[in-house]
């Protein structure tokens, strides 16, 4: 059974002529006749009986009206489905993210898309830190992510939304507190709290760099998956770390911010995606990202 079959024969049932049912259906009528008498055969029932003066409905016909209607219009609606998935209307992107770095951009992007897109479904897959995220972009395992340069993946673009300054969060009655920069060779004996070193965090790899550059290894005494949790235990007074000035806006009771001394530490945040994703869903998101997480002028389109 074909959908022309059920096509013509809706067509005749509607207008019960074969003549104005071919001019609907914008063709001859004698090949509408024999796709009538084709779809009979295949049932084995006569669906009308008609003369030289009259085309009713059989009971048979009257039975089969209906379902014939509700195929075309579920056939329709499978159809334009499908070109909106192609159109990138709909469909599903997986976005990984981490960290209250991302508490602005990922609701502004979310926002735009549900406003632009509301077919297209996000889902959003947190503590995804920037090395585990571009692992599974790679791997395919996620759409899209929240990371930070450099991207060395192959295969994997990325574009840079902001960039951020590393700085230094202590407890507010720390003695450092009352200094206004804060040199990082000042914290060689201080305990550190930070994320899990196997976590794949950016921040984590950054931290360790500049104590690195400022000769020691930070001394980790607690680990915490998050930014919020990292900061509470600073605020407990467990150790100092180094966060984000993206992080400020996390204000607690006992907690202090301070730059550090000397040439400022930047991150790049960016967004990575595969660059052979066929998704034409992710091609939609990343257009609506272009508007409302415009790449700053100081950083390169992209990367990778």
């Amino acid at each position: 059974m074909e959908l022309r079959h059920l096509t013509a024969f809706v067509a005749v049932a509607e207008e019960l002529h074969f003549g104005r049912a071919a001019r609907r259906l914008q063709m001859a009528q004698p090949p509408l006749s024999q796709q009538i008498r084709t779809l009979e055969r295949e049932l084995g029932v006569q669906l009308f009986e008609r003369n030289t003066r009259s085309v009713r409905l059989t009971s048979a016909g009257q039975s089969f009206l209906e379902p014939a209607r509700t195929v075309l219009l579920d056939a329709d609606v499978a159809a334009r489905a499908a070109k909106a998935a192609a159109l990138g209307e709909y469909g599903r992107v997986t976005v990984g993210f981490a960290g209250a770095s991302s508490h602005e951009s990922l609701p502004r992007l979310t926002r735009a898309v549900r406003a632009a897109h509301p077919g297209i479904e996000l889902v959003l897959t947190g503590q995804t830190y920037a090395n585990v995220a571009l692992a599974q972009i790679a791997e395919g395992a996620l759409d899209l992510g929240f990371v930070r340069l450099p991207v060395n993946r192959p295969g994997v673009r990325a574009r840079v939304i902001h960039e951020e300054e590393l700085i230094c969060a202590l407890p507010s009655d720390h003695p450092l507190a009352r200094h206004a920069r804060i040199p990082v060779a000042a914290l060689a004996e201080e305990p550190f709290v930070g994320f899990p070193a196997n976590a794949g965090s950016s921040l984590r790899d950054a931290t360790v760099r500049a104590c690195e550059a400022a000769g020691f290894l930070p001394v980790v005494v607690q680990e915490a998956p998050d930014s919020h949790t990292i900061l509470a235990l600073v605020a407990a007074g467990v150790g100092v770390t180094f966060t984000l000035t993206s992080c400020r806006h996390i204000q607690q009771t006992g907690l202090a911010y301070r730059p550090l001394d000397g040439a400022p530490i930047r991150l790049r945040a960016a967004l990575a995606w595969r660059a052979d994703n066929p998704s034409a869903a992710l091609r939609s998101v990343l257009a609506v990202a272009e508007q409302v997480l415009p790449t700053p002028e100081f950083a390169e389109t992209d990367q990778g």
